[in-house]
Formats: structure tokens, C-alpha cells, sequence
């Protein structure tokens, strides 16, 4: 598969109607955990679409029980291809922030969206409210990594390892508690993250991107700062919603 050159490669993003819509410039190779997309692939789109906190059943005309199957279809009413990646959040697309490092001509990009009031600490047990949609639940954190650099498949999962090392780092110096009222939250419970890196020969190539590579560090200093200013955001659409 013919790509682009990595010094050709940048991503555009914009907002229309609730989504965020990430253009990577050209296919890229995709690891995630997305609903619709997830898992290895390749893709050029990367959607995050701001869903109701509490979404109301398929009889409503918005069917988020198969999120998969919605996002598709919204990819194609935005004229995005339909093998995109597609995330989910009732975070509003308002509070999406973005940071960008670069080095030496290596550059990795994120955007996030950030919510805590479902925060949790791994290992909890399960408490499930009945009626609720985890898919679209609102205190999700969804991080998008994407960066020139091509990196092998063990690398990309230890990007993902190191952008969940990064993004635990953080809650827990904010002291940010489980929504269960245990302190030390880890994530949320419905939490999302994807990794894009250039295809094999069209990017600098990284066997590791652990947190003693420099791609890794790029990539926990980028999680760090997206989280900061989601914090930041979120603490401050409570306060303005505070009843």
C-alpha cells in the first residue's frame, strides 16, 4: 500500500455538530479500543462524537445501543469514509483540547476529551446503575495519539501503555477519587484510547516507544498536558452547572 512521505504527513481537524472529525492526511495504521474501528487497522478518519449523558433507546431515532452501527452512519452523513475509527462521550466537544511535541522531526499530536464523574480504580468491583449505557456515559476520557513516526505493533501497544501510565499519573496527582467514593481513580470505566502511526516505510521507524524511548516520553508528556487542560475544563463546566 502506497502512503505518504512522513515529512508530508499532517493531521487538520474540526467540529461540526457535535463531532470532532480528525483528518490524518493519509491512511495511517490504527490500534484502538474504539467501538466502532477498534482493534488493528487502517483508516485515514477519526471521529468523537458528543452523545446525551442519559441517550434515550433506538425508539427515540438516535440508537446508541449499537454504537458501531450509529457512528457509521454518521461518518457517512459527515462524508467520511466508513472504515473510520470512531469513539463516543457525552463530554461537549467544546472542552476537546489538543497538544503537540516535536522533536528532531518526530512529532506526536493528541486530542482529548475529559470526563471524571465516572472515574474508577481498576480492580473495583463492578457497580452497575440500572438504566445506564456505558457507551455514552459522561465522564469518559478518550485520548487520540497520532504521530509520523511508524511504529511496529509491540510499539503501539506500548504507546497505549504509556499514555494509560501518563493519564493514571495525572488523576492521581489531582487526587481525582472513584465515583464509587474510593480515593485513587485510575480512568473511567468506559475510557477509549487510539494510537495512529505511518504505515511501514513512510515514517521513522520505532520498534519500542516505552517510557525510556524518546517516543514514549513525547507520548507521556502530550497524554500529560491534554489531561491538564481537560481537568481544568471539566472542573469548570461543573462549577458553572453546579445546581
Amino acid at each position: 500500500m502506497t502512503g505518504v512521505p512522513a515529512e508530508r504527513v499532517s493531521t487538520r481537524h474540526w467540529v461540526v455538530c457535535d463531532t470532532l472529525i480528525v483528518d490524518l492526511g493519509a491512511r495511517m495504521r490504527v490500534l484502538s479500543s474504539a467501538p466502532r474501528g477498534g482493534g488493528l487497522r487502517t483508516t485515514r478518519y477519526i471521529l468523537n462524537h458528543q452523545v446525551p449523558s442519559h441517550p434515550p433507546g433506538a425508539d427515540s431515532g438516535g440508537d446508541w445501543t449499537h454504537p458501531s452501527h450509529y457512528l457509521r452512519r454518521l461518518a457517512e452523513t459527515h462524508g467520511v469514509d466508513s472504515d473510520c475509527v470512531g469513539l463516543m462521550t457525552a463530554v461537549p466537544m467544546t472542552q476537546f483540547v489538543t497538544h503537540r511535541e516535536e522533536q528532531d522531526g518526530l512529532w506526536v499530536e493528541g486530542f482529548a476529551t475529559v470526563g471524571v464523574t465516572n472515574a474508577v480504580r481498576a480492580g473495583e468491583p463492578v457497580h452497575r446503575v440500572p438504566g445506564e449505557r456505558s457507551s455514552a456515559s459522561a465522564g469518559t476520557i478518550n485520548l487520540i495519539l497520532v504521530t509520523n513516526g511508524c511504529l511496529a505493533v509491540p510499539a503501539m501497544v506500548g504507546a497505549v501503555q504509556v499514555a494509560t501510565e501518563s493519564k493514571t499519573g495525572l488523576l492521581r496527582d489531582h487526587a481525582v477519587p472513584s465515583w464509587t467514593g474510593l480515593a485513587g481513580a485510575t480512568g473511567t470505566g468506559t475510557d477509549a484510547v487510539v494510537v495512529a502511526s505511518a504505515l511501514r516505510g513512510n515514517g521513522p521507524w520505532h520498534p519500542y516507544a516505552g517510557t525510556h524511548t524518546e517516543i514514549g516520553s513525547m507520548i507521556g508528556r502530550v497524554v500529560a498536558e491534554c489531561l491538564l487542560q481537560g481537568l481544568a475544563l471539566a472542573a469548570r463546566w461543573a462549577e458553572r452547572h453546579r445546581p
